[in-house]
């Protein structure tokens, strides 16, 4: 039988406590339904007995306290709430057990914002993970050793999970349940919490505010004018005069502040503008394309798939809905 620890940490998310203890739980119903033997021992584990969630409005009782836990096969860290350094330093004591514990053998999966608390950790240097594609920027800045791999639903490297945001943790959790058991019971937790097994990417959830908390004014400038002229067709030699900044210099800069090239960061604020008008206008793909400064179709279409994830079409019919009509 596995062990699977439910950390509960200050000002967690309470349905990130509930979500994955309900969803192993649920996996013993179903073999003891089936006359085999549960395979998942779930306990929630705090810092103290009694935890304040969610920003205070909830308090969940833990099983037990970090000095008198079962030794785990797995560790869930669940998202966080509320300010993140706060957050942090409300629950810095579950750090040095969490270290230990990996050393141990013991594998470790953090639920979307849960990623903080695992990369103060330092396990995480070096190696990839997923958060909440909105935390991006800030996770970037407060962990740059880290590789945000923040259009991933699920990240797996040497016993260390993440997930992206919100909901999409539930494709962790199954991810998870069909590793300990059987893809059979993966697929039939998916059918009975009603969701979509193999979601990859939470890139068609994402919003793109480049990243500006940086110390680089000047580099905030040139964001500010890609932002306002991206319909124009601008070239990297002219930002540099424009700015009077040297072309190697500059993209040195450009991508140590924003984490993204120039290119990168053009056509990000340009698919960004058409998302947004193929959510909320009647105007056509094609319609859209030469507004945000695009003239070949099949150019378009591949930049805003690999932004997204989905064809201009297939995003616009799924979020605009007068194109449902």
């Amino acid at each position: 039988m596995k062990n699977i620890t439910i950390l509960v940490p200050e000002t967690a998310v309470v349905e990130a406590v509930a979500d994955p203890r309900y969803a192993f739980t649920a996996v013993n119903e179903f073999l003891k339904s089936t006359g085999e033997m549960p395979m998942f021992h779930v306990q929630l584990v705090g810092l103290t007995n009694d935890v304040r969630v969610t920003d205070g409005m909830f308090t969940i009782h833990a099983d037990a306290t970090l000095a008198n836990a079962r030794k785990p096969d797995l560790v869930i860290i669940p998202a966080l709430s509320g300010d993140l350094s706060r957050a942090l330093q409300l629950n810095k004591d579950f750090v040095p057990w969490i270290v230990q514990r990996y050393k141990e053998g013991t594998e470790i999966a953090s639920l979307c914002l849960g990623a903080f608390l695992l990369a103060e950790t330092g396990l995480l240097d070096g190696k990839t993970c997923s958060t909440h594609w909105l935390f991006a920027n800030e996770f970037r800045s407060r962990f740059p050793e880290v590789e945000l791999l923040d259009n991933k639903i699920v990240t797996d490297q040497l016993g260390l999970y993440t997930s992206g945001g919100a909901t999409s943790y539930w494709n962790l959790l199954l991810y998870l349940i069909e590793k300990y058991t059987t893809r059979e019971l993966a697929v039939l937790a998916a059918k009975f919490f009603v969701l979509d097994i193999d979601r990859h990417s939470q890139s068609p959830f994402h919003i793109f505010k480049g990243q500006k908390v940086h110390n680089d004014p000047e580099i905030v400038k040139v964001q500010e004018y890609i932002e306002t002229n991206y319909q124009d067709k601008i070239t990297v030699d002219e930002l540099c005069r424009k700015f009077g900044i040297a072309r190697r210099t500059f993209e040195r800069r450009f991508k140590r502040a924003t984490h993204n090239t120039v290119l990168e960061y053009w056509q990000r604020v340009k698919i960004e503008a058409a998302k947004r008008q193929l959510e909320m206008s009647r105007k056509t793909v094609g319609e859209v394309m030469y507004e945000v400064g695009y003239n070949d179709t099949k150019a378009f279409r591949d930049i805003f798939r690999k932004v997204t994830s989905m064809s201009p079409v297939d995003y616009r019919n799924k979020y605009n809905k007068e194109a449902l009509n």
